[in-house]
């Protein structure tokens, strides 16, 4: 039998058989899997009854809340795709990527009603605004529109197409537009499983959403972690005694974050007052991780830490730096092949190849570009078959990152073939 894959699956299994377990937690609310479920079933119909059409684009400027990972559900049960907007971005990209994309609908969060004032009057694909805990006169408040809406369960499994397109994160920009990366419902659904394999997840974990999950970059766990039944906990702001504190009282067993927010957590003066036993794991990406981070990372956080490589195009997770059990050696070996970009994760074929496409030695010197083929790869830059040609070609995505393989199969990033800034852990186009 072929069933279409689609995450929206994920999420009538949790609710199936987790439906009385707490799934999310966004600061004093808690919603069971089955509160969940009916509130993305009832933006789903909130957005039908709107009149969204099949394959409309419904943005969302917010942070992590849980009105945004009932979006992850909600838009795609509504046939819609979803594009949550970076909120670091300008107010002027902000309106291109609205511009961009044509989205029908947007979703925000009140403290950024000023800049959605200030940028609808460009907006001509607009029809509908939604404001999140706030008032607007020239827009529907989000809460009402849920409690007067007719739950829509979404489409049968067999209707779902899962080449459609069903989310669009845009990348980051300076001087380059934010391009628009169009994620496919069958890449986002085996990229759940690729990553919870990786991560050996379970319905006992309990993620804290540290990274955004404006962009892909939030490692997909909106799919990952319902697929396996755990509990989200949503974090709204990057503040070190906020993540320490949700860590001690939520029991947060896995952790995703950029070396910025590490640095920042295992400096906090306060840190070892809090309890953090309950963390298993720690996975640091979006910029490397020098080996004296990761090792200051395991003597605070007290858990497994590696690091993790994966770009918004590949949904995004292609390689983790594991420990591989049949190798040995002392200590700093084992510390220094955790430090690097890793290897290819299960449903990723990655190599390092030089300009000709000749996959380089594995001598930790010779450095080649990283290339990638996998379900989880992007279907391409929407409305943009150029810059798609530029980076997909021969059945390989093309990075643009320059890296040395040694001879355990560890790859190891050591420039970009374009000039890119990371701010953050993001990656800006320069």
């Amino acid at each position: 039998m072929i069933v279409p894959l689609t995450p929206l699956d994920y999420k009538r299994r949790a609710v199936r058989n987790f439906g009385d377990k707490i799934g999310v937690v966004d600061g004093d609310r808690r919603f069971t899997y089955r509160e969940f479920g009916d509130r993305a079933d009832r933006l789903a119909g909130a957005l039908r009854a709107l009149g969204l059409a099949p394959g409309d684009r419904v943005a969302f400027i917010s942070y992590n809340t849980h009105h945004l990972l009932e979006a992850y559900y909600g838009v795609l049960q509504a046939r819609g795709v979803l594009t949550p907007i970076n909120i670091r971005l300008s107010s002027d990209d902000i309106a291109y990527v609205l511009e961009h994309s044509g989205a029908t609908v947007l979703l925000y969060h009140r403290d950024f009603q000023e800049i959605v004032d200030g940028i609808r009057p460009r907006l001509r694909a607009l029809r509908h605004c939604i404001i999140v805990e706030g008032q607007d006169p020239e827009a529907h408040q989000y809460e009402a529109l849920l409690g007067r809406a007719t739950p829509d369960p979404g489409p049968d499994i067999f209707e779902v197409d899962e080449n459609a397109v069903c989310e669009l994160f845009y990348t980051s920009g300076t001087t380059g537009r934010p391009k628009g990366v169009a994620l496919t419902h069958r890449s986002l659904a085996l990229h759940a499983l690729y990553f919870n394999l990786t991560m050996r997840m379970s319905d006992a974990d309990r993620v804290l959403h540290v990274v955004p999950l404006f962009h892909v970059n939030g490692w997909g766990t909106p799919q990952a972690l319902t697929a396996a039944g755990g509990t989200h906990v949503m974090l709204r702001k990057v503040v070190a005694q906020d993540i320490l504190r949700l860590i001690e009282r939520e029991r947060i067993t896995i952790l995703l974050g950029v070396p910025t927010i590490y640095n920042m957590l295992i400096n906090e003066p306060t840190i070892g007052t809090f309890d953090l036993t309950s963390l298993r794991q720690a996975v640091s990406g979006g910029a490397p991780a020098a080996p004296s981070l990761i090792r200051a990372m395991e003597d605070k956080l007290g858990c497994l830490c590696v690091v993790g490589y994966g770009l918004t195009e590949t949904s995004p997770l292609l390689s983790k730096a594991l420990p591989k059990a049949h190798l040995g050696g002392a200590p700093d070996d084992d510390l220094r092949r955790r430090s690097t970009t890793g290897f290819e994760i299960v449903g990723v074929d990655m190599r390092v190849v030089d300009a000709e496409g000749r996959e380089v030695p594995a001598d930790e010197a010779t450095v080649g570009e990283i290339i990638a083929r996998s379900n989880v790869v992007m279907d391409g830059y929407y409305r943009d078959p150029e810059a798609t040609a530029a980076v997909i070609r021969d059945g390989w995505f093309h990075t643009g990152d320059m890296a040395v393989v040694d001879a355990e199969g560890y790859v190891t990033i050591v420039d970009r073939k374009k000039d890119i800034i990371i701010s953050g852990g993001e990656n800006i186009s320069s």
